[in-house]
């Protein structure tokens, strides 16, 4: 891995990894996602989800960035995957999270917001392959009360992800 260092000092520039921090949100039977208004993938669905800020925690960061793109005031439960995306240098902290009421709207970086059961997701339409490895491995441990995290999608869902971008 080659870094940037001052061949003066041996000062080193660090670019480090940016951490994306999001949850799988529900009420009762249904997920929250949001329609995105910006770039990359505008036009598409996500999940709630954006870069920490300094000085939170993942979880703070995750009710932060639900409310930024989704007004929308979650309870987390706890951590449902550590993604690792070396290709873009983002390391994501996904949770799993409840609206107590369905009381929601689009904020500033989100067209709309919406309520889908899991027939009506579209899957067609998720703007980035973590969002459908979340979902899925969401569906997979929704009765659960503990379970171990997962990570990267592998396999039939992996390549399932990748086709989406495609569209």
């Amino acid at each position: 891995m080659e870094r940037h260092v001052c061949s003066d000092c041996g000062w080193v520039h660090y670019e480090n990894p940016k951490i994306v921090v999001g949850s799988v949100v529900t009420y009762e039977d249904k997920f929250l996602l949001c329609k995105r208004a910006i770039h990359p993938r505008k036009g598409f669905w996500t999940l709630p989800a954006g870069y920490m800020e300094q000085n939170e925690t993942t979880a703070e960061g995750a009710m932060r960035e639900a409310y930024e793109e989704a007004l929308a005031k979650i309870r987390i439960r706890d951590m449902l995957a550590l993604y690792n995306v070396p290709h873009i240098s983002q390391v994501q902290v996904m949770y799993r999270a409840t609206l107590d009421k369905p009381e929601f709207s689009a904020g500033e970086e989100s067209l709309d917001v919406q309520l889908f059961s899991w027939a009506e997701i579209p899957w067609d339409n998720l703007a980035f392959p973590t969002v459908y490895w979340a979902l899925h491995q969401y569906e997979q441990i929704k009765d659960q009360e503990s379970f171990v995290p997962f990570s990267n999608a592998e396999g039939d869902m992996l390549k399932k992800s990748f086709e989406m971008l495609k569209r």
